[in-house]
Protein backbone atom coordinates (compact mmCIF):
# COMPACT_ATOMS: atom_id res chain seq x y z
CA UNK A 1 0.00 0.00 0.00
CA UNK A 2 1.33 3.33 -1.22
CA UNK A 3 0.89 6.73 0.48
CA UNK A 4 1.64 10.35 0.27
CA UNK A 5 3.25 10.22 4.02
CA UNK A 6 4.83 6.53 4.20
CA UNK A 7 5.38 3.97 2.16
CA UNK A 8 2.41 1.53 3.19
CA UNK A 9 2.93 -2.13 2.50
CA UNK A 10 0.45 -3.81 -0.06
CA UNK A 11 -2.40 -4.92 1.76
CA UNK A 12 -3.77 -8.54 1.31
CA UNK A 13 -6.65 -8.96 -0.37
CA UNK A 14 -9.34 -11.13 1.10
CA UNK A 15 -11.60 -13.09 -0.49
CA UNK A 16 -15.11 -11.08 -0.48
CA UNK A 17 -19.13 -12.59 -1.09
CA UNK A 18 -21.77 -10.67 -3.34
CA UNK A 19 -24.23 -8.62 -2.26
CA UNK A 20 -26.68 -7.65 -5.36
CA UNK A 21 -27.06 -3.57 -5.30
CA UNK A 22 -30.58 -2.16 -5.28
CA UNK A 23 -30.03 1.11 -6.05
CA UNK A 24 -28.95 3.00 -9.09
CA UNK A 25 -25.59 5.39 -8.93
CA UNK A 26 -26.34 8.05 -11.48
CA UNK A 27 -24.12 11.12 -12.22
CA UNK A 28 -25.11 13.60 -9.76
CA UNK A 29 -23.01 16.95 -11.32
CA UNK A 30 -25.86 19.40 -11.74
CA UNK A 31 -23.91 22.67 -13.37
CA UNK A 32 -26.05 24.29 -11.10
CA UNK A 33 -24.31 23.38 -7.87
CA UNK A 34 -21.82 25.46 -7.02
CA UNK A 35 -20.51 22.47 -4.60
CA UNK A 36 -20.27 19.75 -7.25
CA UNK A 37 -17.21 18.13 -7.19
CA UNK A 38 -15.39 17.85 -10.80
CA UNK A 39 -17.22 15.87 -13.01
CA UNK A 40 -13.88 13.65 -13.92
CA UNK A 41 -10.37 13.07 -12.59
CA UNK A 42 -7.26 12.22 -14.22
CA UNK A 43 -4.92 10.21 -12.14
CA UNK A 44 -1.47 11.08 -11.82
CA UNK A 45 -0.10 8.93 -9.26
CA UNK A 46 2.30 5.77 -9.22
CA UNK A 47 0.86 3.25 -11.92
CA UNK A 48 -2.91 5.43 -11.95
CA UNK A 49 -3.22 7.00 -15.34
CA UNK A 50 -7.52 6.51 -14.87
CA UNK A 51 -9.57 8.95 -15.90
CA UNK A 52 -11.99 8.58 -13.20
CA UNK A 53 -15.72 9.51 -13.00
CA UNK A 54 -18.20 10.96 -10.24
CA UNK A 55 -21.11 9.21 -10.22
CA UNK A 56 -22.54 10.56 -6.85
CA UNK A 57 -21.75 13.21 -4.21
CA UNK A 58 -22.65 14.62 -0.99
CA UNK A 59 -21.55 17.31 1.17
CA UNK A 60 -19.57 15.13 2.99
CA UNK A 61 -18.16 12.64 -0.32
CA UNK A 62 -17.19 12.85 -3.81
CA UNK A 63 -17.40 9.21 -4.80
CA UNK A 64 -15.30 7.87 -8.51
CA UNK A 65 -15.24 5.29 -9.94
CA UNK A 66 -13.18 3.88 -13.09
CA UNK A 67 -14.92 2.60 -16.07
CA UNK A 68 -15.03 -1.13 -15.09
CA UNK A 69 -16.84 -0.21 -11.45
CA UNK A 70 -20.54 -1.59 -12.07
CA UNK A 71 -22.75 1.91 -11.40
CA UNK A 72 -25.24 -0.30 -9.43
CA UNK A 73 -22.88 -0.44 -6.61
CA UNK A 74 -23.74 2.45 -4.15
CA UNK A 75 -23.06 1.61 -0.50
CA UNK A 76 -19.66 2.73 -0.63
CA UNK A 77 -21.04 6.13 -0.63
CA UNK A 78 -23.02 5.79 2.29
CA UNK A 79 -20.51 3.93 4.37
CA UNK A 80 -17.80 6.33 3.26
CA UNK A 81 -19.77 9.12 4.45
CA UNK A 82 -20.89 7.78 7.74
CA UNK A 83 -16.82 6.67 8.43
CA UNK A 84 -15.53 10.69 7.27
CA UNK A 85 -18.14 12.32 9.81
CA UNK A 86 -17.69 10.65 12.44
CA UNK A 87 -14.02 10.42 11.93
CA UNK A 88 -13.71 14.36 11.55
CA UNK A 89 -15.56 14.84 15.27
CA UNK A 90 -13.97 11.42 16.94
CA UNK A 91 -9.94 13.21 15.76
CA UNK A 92 -10.79 16.86 15.44
CA UNK A 93 -9.31 19.09 14.29
CA UNK A 94 -9.48 18.49 10.50
CA UNK A 95 -7.89 21.80 8.84
CA UNK A 96 -8.13 20.91 5.20
CA UNK A 97 -9.64 23.75 3.71
CA UNK A 98 -12.46 21.28 1.59
CA UNK A 99 -13.64 19.45 4.23
CA UNK A 100 -14.79 16.43 1.42
CA UNK A 101 -13.53 13.07 1.00
CA UNK A 102 -12.79 11.86 -2.24
CA UNK A 103 -13.29 8.55 -2.69
CA UNK A 104 -11.96 6.33 -5.84
CA UNK A 105 -12.55 2.77 -6.59
CA UNK A 106 -11.23 0.31 -9.45
CA UNK A 107 -11.84 -2.83 -10.47
CA UNK A 108 -9.63 -4.93 -11.70
CA UNK A 109 -6.84 -2.90 -10.83
CA UNK A 110 -4.25 -1.27 -8.86
CA UNK A 111 -4.72 -4.40 -5.96
CA UNK A 112 -4.71 -2.33 -2.53
CA UNK A 113 -4.92 0.97 -1.88
CA UNK A 114 -3.10 4.09 -0.05
CA UNK A 115 -4.64 7.36 1.53
CA UNK A 116 -3.58 11.32 0.45
CA UNK A 117 -4.60 14.36 1.91
CA UNK A 118 -4.47 18.06 1.25
CA UNK A 119 -0.88 18.32 2.05
CA UNK A 120 0.34 16.66 -0.97
CA UNK A 121 0.17 18.50 -4.45
CA UNK A 122 0.47 15.22 -6.12
CA UNK A 123 -3.14 14.39 -5.54
CA UNK A 124 -4.06 17.83 -6.37
CA UNK A 125 -4.38 18.86 -2.10
CA UNK A 126 -7.51 16.86 -2.00
CA UNK A 127 -7.92 14.55 1.07
CA UNK A 128 -9.33 10.60 0.07
CA UNK A 129 -8.69 7.44 -0.55
CA UNK A 130 -7.97 5.14 -3.74
CA UNK A 131 -8.78 1.48 -3.71
CA UNK A 132 -8.37 -1.08 -6.62
CA UNK A 133 -9.98 -4.71 -5.94
CA UNK A 134 -9.99 -7.74 -8.71
CA UNK A 135 -13.09 -8.72 -6.45
CA UNK A 136 -16.46 -8.15 -6.34
CA UNK A 137 -17.59 -4.67 -4.80
CA UNK A 138 -20.88 -5.61 -4.21
CA UNK A 139 -19.96 -7.17 -0.29
CA UNK A 140 -20.11 -4.08 1.78
CA UNK A 141 -18.46 -6.12 4.72
CA UNK A 142 -15.59 -8.45 5.02
CA UNK A 143 -12.55 -6.93 2.86
CA UNK A 144 -13.94 -4.12 1.20
CA UNK A 145 -15.58 -2.61 3.91
CA UNK A 146 -12.00 -3.09 6.10
CA UNK A 147 -9.77 -1.35 3.04
CA UNK A 148 -12.50 1.42 3.13
CA UNK A 149 -12.19 2.17 6.44
CA UNK A 150 -8.42 1.06 6.72
CA UNK A 151 -7.38 3.89 4.08
CA UNK A 152 -9.48 6.52 6.17
CA UNK A 153 -7.35 5.77 9.11
CA UNK A 154 -4.41 6.40 7.07
CA UNK A 155 -5.62 9.90 6.94
CA UNK A 156 -6.10 10.49 10.44
CA UNK A 157 -2.44 8.96 11.54
CA UNK A 158 -0.71 11.33 8.77
CA UNK A 159 -2.98 14.25 7.98
CA UNK A 160 -5.46 15.62 11.29
CA UNK A 161 -4.81 18.10 13.61
CA UNK A 162 -2.70 20.43 11.05
CA UNK A 163 -0.19 18.09 11.11
CA UNK A 164 1.87 16.14 8.14
CA UNK A 165 3.08 12.86 8.35
CA UNK A 166 2.96 9.83 11.02
CA UNK A 167 5.77 9.82 13.65
CA UNK A 168 4.35 6.25 15.04
CA UNK A 169 4.62 4.37 11.60
CA UNK A 170 7.69 2.72 11.43
CA UNK A 171 6.62 1.31 15.01
CA UNK A 172 3.10 0.15 14.31
CA UNK A 173 3.74 -0.41 10.40
CA UNK A 174 0.65 -0.28 7.91
CA UNK A 175 -2.16 -1.69 9.94
CA UNK A 176 -1.70 -2.35 13.77
CA UNK A 177 -3.32 1.12 14.31
CA UNK A 178 -5.73 0.74 11.78
CA UNK A 179 -7.03 -2.57 13.76
CA UNK A 180 -8.36 -0.85 16.71
CA UNK A 181 -9.46 2.61 14.81
CA UNK A 182 -11.61 0.13 12.65
CA UNK A 183 -12.55 -1.47 15.57
CA UNK A 184 -13.70 1.71 17.59
CA UNK A 185 -15.12 2.84 14.24
CA UNK A 186 -17.50 0.08 13.91
CA UNK A 187 -18.42 -0.04 17.64
CA UNK A 188 -19.31 3.72 17.65
CA UNK A 189 -21.61 3.74 14.57
CA UNK A 190 -23.70 0.46 15.51
CA UNK A 191 -21.96 -1.82 13.44
CA UNK A 192 -22.28 -4.45 15.64
CA UNK A 193 -21.41 -7.05 13.67
CA UNK A 194 -18.64 -5.97 12.00
CA UNK A 195 -17.20 -4.97 15.14
CA UNK A 196 -17.98 -8.52 16.73
CA UNK A 197 -16.23 -9.77 13.52
CA UNK A 198 -12.94 -7.33 14.08
CA UNK A 199 -12.65 -8.73 17.82
CA UNK A 200 -12.97 -12.44 16.66
CA UNK A 201 -10.25 -12.06 13.78
CA UNK A 202 -7.98 -10.49 16.25
CA UNK A 203 -8.52 -12.89 18.89
CA UNK A 204 -5.43 -15.16 17.39
CA UNK A 205 -3.72 -12.34 14.96
CA UNK A 206 0.04 -11.72 15.56
CA UNK A 207 3.00 -10.28 14.56
CA UNK A 208 6.36 -10.72 13.98
CA UNK A 209 7.77 -7.29 15.48
CA UNK A 210 9.06 -6.22 17.78
CA UNK A 211 9.55 -9.29 18.53
CA UNK A 212 7.96 -12.97 17.29
CA UNK A 213 3.98 -13.38 17.97
CA UNK A 214 3.37 -10.04 19.24
CA UNK A 215 -0.30 -9.23 19.56
CA UNK A 216 -0.93 -5.76 18.95
CA UNK A 217 -4.69 -5.60 19.33
CA UNK A 218 -5.24 -7.96 21.59
CA UNK A 219 -2.10 -7.05 24.29
CA UNK A 220 -2.00 -3.52 23.37
CA UNK A 221 -4.34 -1.64 22.04
CA UNK A 222 -7.28 -2.87 23.31
CA UNK A 223 -6.50 -2.94 26.57
CA UNK A 224 -5.51 0.86 26.25
CA UNK A 225 -8.78 1.34 24.33
CA UNK A 226 -11.08 -0.33 26.80
CA UNK A 227 -9.58 0.84 30.40
CA UNK A 228 -8.86 4.19 29.54
CA UNK A 229 -11.35 6.05 27.51
CA UNK A 230 -11.91 4.27 24.00
CA UNK A 231 -11.51 6.89 21.43
CA UNK A 232 -10.75 9.70 23.50
CA UNK A 233 -7.66 8.07 24.02
CA UNK A 234 -6.73 7.35 20.63
CA UNK A 235 -7.80 10.89 19.95
CA UNK A 236 -5.69 11.96 22.87
CA UNK A 237 -2.36 10.54 21.25
CA UNK A 238 -2.59 12.61 18.00
CA UNK A 239 -3.18 15.44 19.69
CA UNK A 240 -0.53 15.17 22.35
CA UNK A 241 1.87 14.68 19.14
CA UNK A 242 0.37 17.49 17.65
CA UNK A 243 0.95 19.46 20.66
CA UNK A 244 4.38 18.12 21.68
CA UNK A 245 6.33 15.98 19.02
CA UNK A 246 8.76 18.32 16.97
CA UNK A 247 7.34 19.73 13.54
CA UNK A 248 8.30 22.02 10.87
CA UNK A 249 6.46 24.52 8.73
CA UNK A 250 4.62 23.19 5.68
CA UNK A 251 2.79 25.01 2.90
CA UNK A 252 -0.49 23.85 4.44
CA UNK A 253 0.31 23.76 8.44
CA UNK A 254 3.00 21.95 9.72
CA UNK A 255 4.56 18.63 9.32
CA UNK A 256 6.87 16.82 12.22
CA UNK A 257 10.60 16.46 11.52
CA UNK A 258 10.97 13.09 12.32
CA UNK A 259 9.73 9.23 13.27
CA UNK A 260 9.55 8.48 17.02
CA UNK A 261 11.32 5.67 18.72
CA UNK A 262 9.95 3.02 20.96
CA UNK A 263 10.32 4.38 24.48
CA UNK A 264 8.55 7.80 22.92
CA UNK A 265 5.78 5.43 21.73
CA UNK A 266 5.18 4.51 25.00
CA UNK A 267 5.52 7.52 26.87
CA UNK A 268 3.16 9.73 24.33
CA UNK A 269 0.44 6.76 25.08
CA UNK A 270 0.76 6.52 28.79
CA UNK A 271 0.16 10.22 28.28
CA UNK A 272 -2.86 9.63 26.41
CA UNK A 273 -4.10 7.02 28.68
CA UNK A 274 -2.57 9.17 31.87
CA UNK A 275 -1.36 5.78 33.45
CA UNK A 276 2.19 4.43 32.79
CA UNK A 277 2.28 1.69 30.39
CA UNK A 278 5.54 0.56 30.68
CA UNK A 279 4.27 -2.72 32.10
CA UNK A 280 2.00 -2.92 29.41
CA UNK A 281 4.68 -2.71 26.83
CA UNK A 282 7.01 -5.04 28.06
CA UNK A 283 3.93 -7.32 28.37
CA UNK A 284 3.08 -6.95 24.78
CA UNK A 285 6.24 -6.30 23.33
CA UNK A 286 9.28 -7.02 25.37
CA UNK A 287 12.24 -5.22 26.09
CA UNK A 288 13.52 -4.11 23.04
CA UNK A 289 12.21 -2.54 19.94
CA UNK A 290 11.83 -4.00 16.30
CA UNK A 291 15.22 -3.22 15.40
CA UNK A 292 16.35 -5.08 18.95
CA UNK A 293 17.75 -1.81 20.75
CA UNK A 294 16.50 -1.66 24.53
CA UNK A 295 13.46 0.71 25.00
CA UNK A 296 13.92 1.30 28.52
CA UNK A 297 16.48 3.99 28.25
CA UNK A 298 14.89 5.30 24.98
CA UNK A 299 11.77 5.57 27.94
CA UNK A 300 14.84 7.53 30.65
CA UNK A 301 15.15 10.07 27.78
CA UNK A 302 11.77 10.21 26.11
CA UNK A 303 10.20 12.09 29.79
CA UNK A 304 13.27 14.08 29.99
CA UNK A 305 12.92 15.08 26.55
CA UNK A 306 8.98 15.46 26.93
CA UNK A 307 8.34 16.78 30.37
CA UNK A 308 4.64 18.07 29.65
CA UNK A 309 3.56 14.78 28.86
CA UNK A 310 2.29 13.46 32.39
CA UNK A 311 1.17 10.59 33.79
Amino acid sequence: MRTIFANFALLLLLSAGCKKGTEKIRLNVPETDPNAPAATWREHWFEHVQVVKNVAYTKEVALYYDDDMPRDITWPLRKAEEIWKYTKVAYAPFKGTDKRLYVVLHYGKYGGGHPYTYFDDGHDNRTGIDIGSNNSWRDSSNWNLDVLTHEIGHIVEGGFKGVKESPAFLIWGDSKWMEIYNYDVYKKLGWDKEAERVMKDMETASDNFPRPGTRWFKDWFYPIYSQYGETAVLNSFFTLLAEHFPTKAHAYGLEYTRRMNMGEFIHFWSGAAKHDLAELATTAFGPNDRNGAAWGPQLVKAKTDFPNIKY
